[in-house]
């Protein structure tokens, strides 16, 4: 990273573009989840995992993959299928529509099996309903772990470092969710539960980022005469200090993301699109939003009481 080395950018100086761009994105979002309530009565696409369904289970007795399973039951529109137990074992997940049996719903997918996939028998191991409230629920607890994770970056980060610093990660894993959720509504991707489990790595990753960043700062900030130092110097400086790290942790994050995304095929495109997106809105609200509304913070209400100089031990003599 020697690219980086001795870097000096002016990323503060440029955050009123940078509040914009974030302000628009987010504002897109929630226009898009707006519209989606107003269209469909739902803010975002739920899956069959929060809304209710269908669960069948097909045990096959030759080679298949999941991709026949999808090929035979509509392509594209086929419903979410899963390897489970066995190379051989799938989950169906099929929505059910009111008035219409789940046995009814098993049976046109034994049926779209047997002509999709003639030569390899199967057998409907087990058939279960999900229903709504069991998805009800989902939807809760959902949202309860995304809203938990961010108040625990809160908490984490004021014993940490101090509250100004909490205050501002806990801004940017705000920004960082509500970007993605916004391309969700926008897009229409169904919501299952690895889209949740994406958006919490999410909240991890730009945590992890924005406490390098913050370490940083804390540095110099408790270095003689470091409260006393221009505040955008000082996090502009800790910023290009820690730069070539966050370019080369974001770099290979994201280069094994993109493999999977162009080979890793349709089953986990959802999955690792939403991760691809939160590492490049984590390593751009890190710098761009973390630490600018750091600084706003600062202005406002100081950068704190200096740290006293640790006092350090007598050493013992040597001859």
């Amino acid at each position: 990273m020697r690219l980086f080395r001795g870097a000096d950018f002016s990323f503060i100086e440029s955050r009123r573009r940078s509040y914009v761009l974030s302000i628009a994105a987010i504002v897109v979002g929630i226009a898009a989840m707006i519209f989606n309530v107003v269209s469909t009565g739902s803010w975002l696409n739920y899956g069959v995992d929060f809304t209710g369904g269908s669960l069948v289970q097909v045990r096959f007795a030759g080679d298949v993959t999941a991709g026949d399973l999808r090929d035979a039951l509509g392509g594209p529109e086929a419903p979410p299928i899963t390897r489970f137990g066995e190379d051989t074992e799938f989950v169906i997940r099929a929505p059910v529509e009111e008035g219409v049996e789940v046995t009814q719903v098993a049976a046109e997918i034994e049926e779209q099996l047997r002509a999709g996939i003639p030569d390899v028998p199967f057998e409907i191991v087990r058939t279960e309903l999900v229903g709504a409230k069991v998805g009800g629920e989902l939807q809760q607890k959902a949202a309860l772990a995304v809203f938990f994770s961010v108040l625990a970056t809160l908490i984490y980060l004021a014993f940490r470092f101090e509250w100004r610093f909490g205050l501002a990660a806990s801004v940017a894993s705000v920004h960082d969710v509500l970007v993605p959720l916004g391309y969700l509504a926008l897009f229409r991707v169904e919501i299952s539960l690895s889209t949740i489990a994406a958006l919490l790595t999410i909240i991890g990753y730009s945590l992890n980022d924005t406490i390098v960043v913050f370490d940083r700062i804390r540095e110099n900030l408790n270095r003689k005469g470091g409260r006393k130092r221009d505040r955008i110097e000082l996090v502009n400086a800790s910023i290009n200090e820690t730069l070539p790290r966050t370019i080369l942790t974001s770099g290979t994050t994201l280069t094994v993301l993109v493999a999977l995304l162009v080979l890793g095929g349709p089953v986990i495109r959802d999955f690792t699109t939403v991760l691809t997106l939160g590492v490049v809105v984590g390593t751009y609200s890190s710098i761009f939003v973390a630490s600018p509304v750091l600084v706003e913070i600062q202005q406002r209400w100081g950068q704190g009481k200096e740290k006293p100089a640790k006092k350090e031990r007598p050493q013992p003599a040597t001859v």
